[in-house]
C-alpha cells in the first residue's frame, strides 16, 4: 500500500468522504486521490516521493506556478507580523486598489475569503439593490455551494452526478431561473414572462465547470442589453477567469462592462480569499455604508492580502500573449495525437486555459458538454496519470498551464498522450 493509499484510508475514518472537497476523492475516474506533500513551479511532488506535471495547478490560482518566490516571500514577511488582525490593515487597501486599477468594471470591492462568499454576497447584493428575488443562472454553471446556484450545477456537481443536493429547501431555489449557456432566445423568454422580478444574471463570461466552453459572439453583449433593460443586474463570476484570461479578466478581452464581478482564487495567491466588486453606486449599499449586510471575521486577512498582492504585482509584468500561444500550441498538438488514434476530440481554448472533450460534438452549452465519452476520459486520465502527468479527475473541468510551465514539460505531456491506448 502507497503513503497516499494509507492517508486515504486513514482520512476516511475522520473527514466524509477522505476529502475536504468532492472531486478530491477521484471517484469518476475510478482511482484514489494523490496526497500531495509539495509543490514547486510547474510540479507536485507526493508523499510517496512521486513528480506530476501539475495541469490542474489547485484549479486555476497558481498562473505564476507552485511556490513562486516572490509570493511565498510576502507570505513569510507578513506572517512575522502576526496572522490575523480582526481589524483593518494596510495590505487590503494596498491589494484593493491593484484590482480596481486592474478590472474595468469595479470601482470597489469588497474582500472575503472564497469565491463562494463571493458569489452569495454578491447576490443579496443584487437583490438587495433591486428590490427583486430572481436570478438567472446556467445550467453546468457553477458559483460554488450556497444553496441559490445549486440548480443544475457543474463542476463537483455534474461529476458527482448529483442532482441538485439535499438540504436545499424548494423554496430558496424557487427563485433561480435556468438558461443554457450561449443561448440567448431563452434568457430573453425568462425576462419577457418574470422580468419585472429578477434581480440580476449570473454568469460565467467564459464557462469553466462544464469543462471550458466559450461564449459565441453576441451572447455576453446580449445579456448586458437585456439586464439593463429590465433593471437587472449582471454579474460576472470570474472567479476562474480573473487575471488569467487577461490581467482585466475576462470583461477587458470582451469588453462587456459588468455591474458586479466575482473573484477568488488568482487574487489570495494560492491562500482562501475572494472579492466582489463593482459600480460604486451599487456597492455602496453594503453595510456598513448601506444596510446590505455582508461581513467576515478573516476577511481582508493579512496573509492572504500580502499573496494576492505579491501575485497580481508579478502578474502586471507577465507575457500573458506568448502564454496563450504556448497553450494554444500544445493543447492543439495534444488533440492531433489523440485524433490520430481515432478518438473523437474536439478542443476548447482560451488563453492558457483548455479542455479536451471526448466527442465529435462541438461544444457550446452542457449537453453538448455531456456528449463526451466518459470511459475514453477515463482511460486517458488513469494512462497520463501513471505516467506522471497530473489531470482534473473530471471530463467537466478546465486545464490549466502557467508561467512556469516549460516546454519540457509540454513535451513530456504530449510524449506520456503518444503512449496511450483506447
Amino acid at each position: 500500500m502507497t503513503i497516499s493509499q494509507e492517508l486515504f484510508q486513514k482520512a476516511g475514518t475522520l473527514i466524509p468522504g477522505g476529502v475536504n472537497s468532492p472531486v478530491r476523492a477521484c471517484k469518476s475516474v475510478h482511482c484514489d486521490p494523490l496526497f500531495v506533500a509539495s509543490a514547486s513551479g510547474s510540479k507536485l511532488t507526493t508523499e510517496d516521493g512521486a513528480e506530476f506535471i501539475d495541469y490542474v495547478m489547485s484549479w486555476g490560482p497558481m498562473l505564476l506556478g507552485h511556490n513562486h518566490p516572490e509570493v511565498a516571500a510576502a507570505i513569510a514577511h507578513a506572517a512575522t507580523k502576526g496572522t490575523s488582525f480582526g481589524a483593518p490593515c494596510r495590505l487590503e487597501v494596498e491589494l484593493a486598489q491593484a484590482v480596481v486599477d486592474a478590472v474595468p468594471g469595479i470601482d470597489m470591492v469588497r474582500m472575503v475569503s472564497s469565491g463562494t462568499e463571493a458569489t452569495m454576497s454578491a447576490l443579496r447584493l443584487a437583490r438587495g439593490y433591486t428590490g427583486k428575488n430572481g436570478v438567472i443562472k446556467f445550467h453546468g454553471g457553477y458559483h460554488g455551494h450556497a444553496d441559490a446556484f445549486l440548480a443544475s450545477a457543474g463542476s463537483g456537481v455534474a461529476t458527482q452526478s448529483i442532482p441538485g443536493t439535499p438540504g436545499v429547501p424548494a423554496d430558496v431555489v424557487k427563485h433561480t431561473l435556468l438558461a443554457h449557456y450561449n443561448d440567448l432566445d431563452a434568457v430573453r423568454t425568462l425576462f419577457e414572462q418574470q422580468g419585472d422580478d429578477i434581480a440580476a444574471v449570473i454568469v460565467e463570461p467564459v464557462a469553466g465547470n462544464m469543462g471550458l466552453v466559450l461564449p459565441k459572439p453576441g451572447f455576453l453583449q446580449g445579456l448586458r442589453e437585456l439586464t439593463r433593460n429590465y433593471g437587472a443586474l449582471l454579474i460576472f463570476d470570474e472567479v476562474i477567469t480573473g487575471f488569467r484570461v487577461s490581467f482585466g479578466g475576462a470583461q477587458a478581452v470582451f469588453g462587456i462592462d459588468p455591474d458586479l464581478t466575482c473573484l477568488g482564487k488568482i487574487i489570495g495567491g494560492g491562500l482562501p480569499v475572494g472579492a466582489y466588486g463593482g459600480k460604486r453606486e451599487i456597492m455602496s449599499h453594503i453595510a456598513p455604508s448601506g444596510n446590505v449586510y455582508q461581513a467576515g471575521t478573516l476577511s481582508g486577512n493579512p496573509l492572504a492580502m500580502a499573496a494576492g498582492l505579491a501575485t497580481l504585482k508579478a502578474l502586471a509584468q507577465k507575457d500573458y500573449a506568448a502564454l496563450a500561444a504556448r497553450t494554444d500550441a500544445f493543447s492543439r498538438e495534444l488533440e492531433n495525437i489523440l485524433h490520430g488514434k481515432g478518438v473523437p476530440v474536439t478542443r476548447n481554448h482560451i488563453a492558457s486555459i483548455f479542455t479536451l472533450f471526448f466527442t465529435e460534438t462541438p461544444v457550446v452549452d452542457f449537453p453538448s458538454a455531456q456528449t463526451a465519452d466518459s470511459k475514453a476520459f477515463v482511460s486517458f486520465y488513469q494512462q497520463m496519470r501513471e505516467q506522471g502527468i497530473y489531470l482534473a479527475p473530471s471530463g467537466f473541468e478546465c486545464s490549466f498551464t502557467s508561467f512556469a510551465h516549460s516546454e519540457q514539460d509540454f513535451e513530456r505531456t504530449l510524449e506520456a498522450a503518444r503512449k496511450v491506448s483506447f
